[in-house]
C-alpha cells in the first residue's frame, strides 16, 4: 500500500495556500513543532490525521496536550518526531527507526544515516532571515521510503 505523509514544521501560526495545495494529496500529516496556533492543526486535520508535537515557542492551554515526541508506524516503518534534534534521547538504531522527523532550525535538511533517514522540512511559516519556505513529503510503501523538499518560490 502506498502512503504520502506532508511534513511541515514552523508555521508559527502562518499556513499558505501554496502549502496546503502541496499537501492536499497527503494520507497523513506530521508537524515537528512551532505550531504557533490550534487553527493551524484544525486546518491540517481536514487535509489528512495530523500527528504534532510541542516547539519551544508554543505556548498557552492550547499546548497542554501536544506531546514533545512522538512514535508513529505508517506501513511497518517508524517515525520519530520531535522538534529539536538534540533532544532525541535514544538511539535510533536500536529502537528500529526508519526516519526521525524534526525541526527547529528553519533549514530543510535530508541525509542518511546507515539506514536511517533525518529528516527536517525546514519552515512553512514566516520567512527568517534569507532561507527560503520548505515542507517535506514523504511516499511510503512496504519496501521503502521516499523523501523529497519541498521548495516554494514566494
Amino acid at each position: 500500500m502506498l502512503h504520502r505523509i506532508g511534513i511541515l514544521s514552523d508555521t508559527h501560526g502562518l499556513l499558505r495556500p501554496e502549502v496546503l495545495s502541496a499537501i492536499a494529496d497527503c494520507d497523513i500529516i506530521f508537524h515537528a513543532g512551532d505550531i504557533g496556533d490550534l487553527q493551524v492543526l484544525h486546518v491540517l486535520g481536514k487535509i489528512a490525521p495530523v500527528h504534532a508535537v510541542k516547539g519551544n515557542t508554543d505556548k498557552g492551554k492550547w499546548t497542554q496536550d501536544l506531546p514533545l515526541i512522538k512514535a508513529v508506524d505508517v506501513c511497518g516503518h517508524y517515525f520519530y518526531i520531535l522538534h529539536e534534534i538534540e533532544d532525541l534521547d535514544l538511539d535510533p538504531a536500536v529502537a528500529n527507526l526508519n526516519m526521525v522527523i524534526f525541526g527547529h532550525t528553519h533549514r530543510a535538511q535530508v541525509k542518511q544515516q546507515d539506514s536511517i533517514f533525518y529528516l527536517n522540512p525546514g519552515s512553512a511559516g514566516p520567512r527568517r532571515s534569507n532561507l527560503p519556505v520548505t515542507i517535506a513529503k514523504v511516499t511510503v510503501n512496504s519496501k521503502e521510503l521516499i523523501p523529497e523538499i519541498i521548495r516554494f518560490d514566494l
